[in-house]
């Protein structure tokens, strides 16, 4: 593992790059600002190589980054309903960064501090540990959390795993995901309407106009939510659904379970018919968030001088759903003081 460095903060704190190869072609940049992924570069079918993720030149857009580019995100991934939740009868109330909502954590979430980094590769994987405490209070939330986020890049396969791990000494709630944008066709080289995708849920939460789950677990058969077989993303993005309005496209999360599996199990497979490239992704989780970068506005100038355009990536984010505090019949965000919270999402990429 090669590490050099990204820049400075303002606090005068140096932030670093963490460079992840293997045997087979594939190579993972990791930066311990945000923990956030910031290249990933994984072979065609034709054996050239390319970045497949979305994200910038420079610490400085990492610093400035709106859309949470490659980050970790936490302490809650998506959003909450108008900023509030309670948690043993009392009332916590967060920043309302997305209209009346909470989204990713608040104003300053987890990809805006600089993590503890620490190389603990072995024979089988290149892995690099991340680790900081989110204080009680943070951004409204109870608890000091401990948060340790390992990237893994496998040796024998093109495979990079990501295990979360949290402890709290105070009751809160907690929701991790990686933030990344896939574009197997190459960073900033177009839309991936025409990527395939299969994503194994046969029900998804609808939202109201704010993207706030209504609470439904939505069957997808018969909507353009049916991605149970393989569908090019965009042959229905655009239909006249109300759903698909509100969220000027997919924004929405499926659902995979409806609790926490032990192992990961095969959540979704996209395929880019122009590069041969096959990303499949298996996760712990019961949810996945399906975004296909409908609020890309070509604002966003990213690695090579790229410019970002609407729709020029994906993200699944694989989580617990959005607004589960306020909704009891979902899959439990809370966790305890003694209790571990541990989740494992890989992402396995081969050619066809």
């Amino acid at each position: 593992m090669q590490r050099t460095a990204f820049g400075k903060l303002s606090d005068g704190q140096t932030a670093d790059l963490y460079t992840l190869t293997n045997r087979h072609g594939m190579e993972v940049v990791i930066t311990n600002f945000g923990a956030t992924v910031v290249s990933l570069k994984v072979p065609d079918h034709v054996g050239k190589t390319a970045d497949v993720v979305l994200g910038y030149a420079d610490l400085d857009g990492y610093v400035n980054d709106k859309a949470s580019l490659g980050v970790i995100v936490g302490r809650y991934g998506n959003r909450i309903a108008k900023g509030k939740f309670s948690l043993d009868g009392k009332e916590y109330v967060l920043a309302k960064n997305n209209g009346e909502n909470h989204l990713h954590g608040g104003l300053k979430g987890f990809n805006k501090y600089l993590w503890q980094a620490r190389d603990i590769s072995t024979g089988a994987s290149q892995s690099l540990e991340l680790t900081r405490v989110s204080t009680d209070g943070e951004e409204g939330y109870p608890g000091n959390l401990t948060v340790k986020v390992v990237y893994s890049l496998m040796e024998d396969r093109n495979e990079l795993r990501i295990d979360y791990n949290a402890t709290t000494d105070k009751e809160t709630v907690l929701n991790l995901t990686n933030h990344s944008y896939f574009n197997l066709a190459g960073q900033g080289t177009g839309d991936i309407l025409q990527h395939r995708l299969t994503l194994w849920a046969d029900r998804f939460t609808p939202v109201d106009s704010t993207l706030i789950p209504t609470g439904e677990l939505r069957s997808v058969k018969g909507t353009p939510f049916d991605f149970l077989k393989e569908e090019a993303i965009g042959s229905r993005i655009d239909q006249d659904d109300e759903q698909l309005k509100f969220g000027s496209g997919y924004d929405h999360n499926f659902v995979l379970a409806t609790a926490v599996r032990p192992q990961p199990e095969l959540a979704a497979r996209a395929f880019d018919p122009q590069s041969g490239r096959v990303l499949e992704i298996r996760t712990t989780q019961p949810g996945v968030q399906f975004y296909t970068g409908n609020f890309l506005d070509g604002t966003i100038h990213g690695k090579e001088g790229k410019v970002y355009g609407r729709r020029y990536a994906f993200c699944l984010e694989t989580q617990h759903f959005p607004d589960s505090p306020n909704h009891p019949s979902f899959p439990s965000t809370v966790l305890k003081p003694g209790q571990e919270f541990k989740s494992t999402t890989t992402y396995a990429f081969s050619t066809r």
